[in-house]
């Protein structure tokens, strides 16, 4: 037992959240979207390729 406090606080909060409406920054989101915002590094490009899995992989393509 004990459940009914917690339930009732997670249909507090789901409500709150469904019925809410935040304020939406669209400058910041227009940044974001344009990608005028500070660039993300690349993951392939952080370091030298380990050419060890190249020829495993050829068979796949």
């Amino acid at each position: 037992m004990g459940r009914g406090r917690a339930k009732a606080k997670q249909t507090k909060v789901a409500r709150d959240l469904k019925y809410s409406s935040p304020q939406t920054d669209f400058q910041r989101l227009q940044q974001e979207l344009g990608g005028s915002g500070s660039p993300e590094p690349d993951i392939l490009s952080d370091g030298p390729v380990d050419d060890r899995w190249v020829d495993d992989d050829d068979w796949r393509r």
